[in-house]
């Protein structure tokens, strides 16, 4: 595959990983999930032995549970049970909060100065978005972004996670099919990422479906053998147009209804359909989050046709065409800005927990759907204990 732009930071820091040339500390800068998930996935392998995995990998959120100290604390000792660390520290917003923070980042000053060479921290800062070209960042992440190279810049490894540029996505839907022994059309790569919004998290979804749907050895449309292993427009066309039947704005059009009985049911049907069965379950709730961050900007900036959205929406932050008044629709339900911030934040508490390597990944998706289907009653938000949040 050919390099891409993109993809190009988190290439470097793939690259370094295991070598001379890896730093002791990397902040993951940037709310693209794809390439987040990816970086991840390339630590995982390199660095985290599948049978140490219990003793050698920490997911940790600063907040009120966690300090940095701590999560210092825990890179600098070294673990009896594995002959490597990886901490991933999520949260880093809290350290840029309200107040000077001297003594912790005199803490971190103090660590990298003499960093354990057995542990890797990986600081996720995906409190920022990093457009895909960095100099039409928004202001306020602009602030955000030079702040944290200032205070760790000199520590860690920045690895940029921006947005992917549509034709980076389509040489990667391209690229991706050509490793699979599949060749995909670059029309069909166009279209693909066109009517998915540029969102690459579902595109590699419907880009696995597709790989799977040509390279099936029997077909419903008995296609000759000279379409076998070829993604085509038409292929990409078909494909598309079911997805657009799915059950995500089903899912969001039974929750925005507070039909629980449906959403449930809904739910239980996305889980099924997912190769990953709950192990896909941070999947769909990034899904959730960003739909419910889209109807939050309908909402406030009061958007009432599809015309309009593409206004106040941005380039890798768009639903695909066929989704705009289904989701102008679901937001005029909720009656407050309040309401949908709360959903948002219960979305987030169900991130931490499922992160967290909870018993049962399912429930954990089952609590959440019932609370963001729940009525809320005499300007009270009923919610189960575990998910209940300050309003």
């Amino acid at each position: 595959m050919p390099p891409l732009r993109s993809f190009a930071s988190t290439d470097r820091f793939l690259a370094q990983l295991g070598t001379a040339e890896m730093r002791p500390g990397y902040v993951l800068l940037g709310d693209e999930t794809f390439l987040y998930e990816r970086a991840r996935q390339g630590v995982l392998e390199k660095l985290v032995p599948q049978d140490l995995r219990d003793f050698c990998l920490h997911d940790l959120e600063l907040g009120s549970e966690t300090t940095i100290f701590e999560a210092l604390d825990l890179a600098q000792t070294p673990s009896l049970m594995a002959p490597f660390q990886v901490i991933f520290v999520r949260g880093l917003k809290t350290l840029y909060g309200r107040g000077a923070k001297k003594e912790e980042f005199a803490a971190l000053d103090r660590y990298f100065q003499s960093p354990n060479p057995q542990a890797l921290i990986l600081f996720v800062a995906d409190h920022l978005t990093l457009p895909t070209d960095l100099r039409r960042m928004e202001r306020e992440d602009k602030d955000r972004y030079d702040r944290i190279k200032e205070t760790l810049g000199d520590h860690c490894g920045i690895v940029e996670l921006q947005k992917v540029e549509e034709g980076d996505a389509a040489r990667w839907v391209i690229g991706t099919a050509e490793e699979r022994s599949v060749k995909c059309d670059p029309e069909a790569a166009r279209e693909l990422v066109d009517a998915l919004a540029v969102d690459m998290m579902i595109i590699r979804s419907e880009l696995e479906k597709l790989l799977l749907y040509v390279s099936a050895p029997v077909r419903e449309n008995n296609l000759d053998a000279t379409h076998f292993g070829h993604i085509t427009l038409g292929d990409v066309e078909t494909m598309v147009l079911a997805a657009k039947q799915r059950s995500l704005y089903e899912l969001t059009d039974a929750l925005s209804q507070r039909d629980r009985p449906r959403a449930l049911s809904l739910l239980h049907g996305l889980l099924h359909a997912s190769d990953g069965g709950e192990d896909s379950a941070i999947g769909h709730l990034y899904m959730l989050a960003r739909t419910y961050r889209q109807m939050l900007i309908i909402h406030e900036k009061n958007v009432r046709d599809s015309r309009a959205i593409w206004q106040v929406l941005w380039q890798g932050f768009r639903m695909p065409p066929f989704a705009a008044d289904v989701l102008i629709q679901q937001a005029r339900r909720y009656k407050s800005r309040r309401e949908i911030s709360r959903a948002m934040r219960l979305i987030a508490r169900a991130d931490i927990e499922l992160r967290s390597g909870p018993v049962d990944k399912t429930l954990v998706l089952e609590r959440l759907i019932l609370d963001l289907a729940t009525e809320p009653r005499n300007g009270v938000f009923a919610e189960s204990a575990q998910f209940a949040l300050e309003i």
